[in-house]
């Protein structure tokens, strides 16, 4: 079979918890060396503190079916890689238990020109949100908990 017709490997996207500053610096750190990108574009997810029924949010768990997802996930990178003149694309989610406050979405594209990275970015975090089937378990002061339903900004 020609390398042409090879189909890829999902990469894992799972980061066990939150996903660190250290983790987005050296993401971009080991892009210097990449001298025929001249645009970056970076969106970060966070752990939000709302108000469910007079109880605040403290944390959220996430959970998926990890095949599914990471197919998923593929399919998105795949659609970006042909819709947008990328260099280069990172997605990481968190899996498991994340404080508010805590960045919990990371993507990262890169690209010659600003417009592409921009464009890129935005369109995989939506299609992220509309497609991967990630649930949130979100943990109240109280101890209960409340499940969060994933909303597209496109789709409110």
């Amino acid at each position: 079979m020609s390398a042409n017709l090879t189909k890829k490997t999902p990469k894992n996207v799972f980061i066990e918890g939150a996903i660190s500053p250290e983790k987005i610096a050296s993401s971009i750190a080991n892009h210097q060396v990449k001298t025929n990108i001249g645009a970056h574009d970076i969106f970060l997810g966070q752990v939000r503190a709302d108000q469910i029924n007079n109880e605040t949010v403290t944390a959220i768990d996430y959970s998926c079916y990890e095949e599914m997802a990471k197919e998923e996930f593929h399919q998105i990178r795949e659609e970006a890689f042909s819709q947008f003149d990328l260099t280069c694309m990172h997605i990481y989610h968190s899996i498991g238990h994340v404080n508010v406050g805590e960045i919990c979405l990371f993507v990262f594209t890169s690209s010659k020109h600003r417009k592409e990275a921009m464009d890129a970015c935005r369109f995989l975090v939506e299609e992220i949100k509309k497609r991967v089937p990630i649930f949130g378990k979100e943990i109240l002061s109280n101890g209960k908990h409340a499940w969060k339903m994933n909303i597209s900004e496109n789709n409110k």
